[in-house]
């Protein structure tokens, strides 16, 4: 009895000194990383809609719905498409919309059949021809738009040149030459203390109802996020089209003051952040 009672002492003082040296571990560490972010009028989080490609449906179907909410859109765009609709993306332009670059050639990963097709892809180029095809597209938009982007995003969100062991990242070469860069279907929204500006995160929309929308706003509205919305086409809902119902009812969501969403097009909520943040 009295070894069992020797033993059970032991034990109990073990447990309080393992308990005591768990406390002053959990002491000594950073209370948390998240130091909170606050947006124009006191707003929880941030939120942008941007669109790729420049594709034709944009201005003939989308900007009326955009104009409608007063809501600014950014547009990530190549020549091409824009050409054909020259004076129409000059309208939206002047209303506050933004026009960003997304290269002149849109060059994705060869997997792609249809790059394969021309010859074409990530893994066959160099950082000297992607950068001499990005500046292509922002001399096009400077002479016939009288715009230099200070936005890119990455056609497929891929970021990169090469294949193997000589693969590089032209995340780099794009960060000197833009003020922000977004990918492309990501898991997560954007930490305004710690997000890369280069690097900020694009959430799909192409094909989504409403109500899918909006699950993934309440999915992704932790720490003050700023949540950027992507996607295409505009009209019947598809693969890579936003279903115009579903704009409407999102535009008609944000815009509600109840809902905690600033709203800005992606450079100007960047100013904001980069301005109001501390770290990096």
């Amino acid at each position: 009895m009295v070894l069992r009672g020797a033993l059970l002492v032991i034990a109990m003082l073990s447990a309080a000194l393992g308990m005591s040296d768990a406390k002053a571990k959990a002491q000594d560490q950073p209370s948390g990383l998240y130091s909170g972010f606050s947006y124009p009028n006191g707003k929880p989080n941030a939120i942008s809609l941007s669109f790729d490609d420049g594709r034709h449906s944009q201005v003939d179907v989308g900007m009326a719905i955009l104009d409608k909410y007063q809501v600014k859109a950014t547009f990530y765009a190549q020549p091409e498409p824009i050409a054909e609709r020259l004076a129409q993306w000059q309208a939206a332009i002047n209303n506050g919309h933004e026009l960003g670059n997304h290269t002149s050639h849109h060059l994705c990963s060869g997997n792609f059949e249809w790059l394969r097709k021309k010859g074409l892809s990530l893994e066959q180029t160099t950082l000297a021809w992607l950068e001499n095809d990005i500046k292509e597209a922002n001399h096009y938009f400077k002479k016939h738009l009288g715009v230099t982007p200070r936005a890119f995003a990455y056609p497929c969100g891929h970021t990169f040149v090469g294949r193997g062991k000589d693969t590089q990242s032209y995340v780099p070469l794009v960060a000197t030459l833009f003020d922000t860069s977004r990918t492309w279907n990501d898991e997560t929204a954007n930490n305004p203390n710690f997000t890369d500006f280069a690097q900020l995160t694009g959430i799909r929309i192409d094909g989504l109802r409403f109500a899918q929308i909006k699950k993934l706003l309440e999915r992704y509205r932790e720490n003050n996020s700023w949540i950027i919305l992507a996607g295409h086409d505009i009209g019947q809902r598809g693969p890579y089209t936003v279903d115009t119902q579903a704009l409407e009812q999102l535009l008609a969501y944000i815009n509600d003051p109840d809902n905690g969403f600033w709203v800005g097009t992606v450079s100007e909520v960047a100013d904001y952040v980069r301005s109001n943040r501390t770290a990096p």
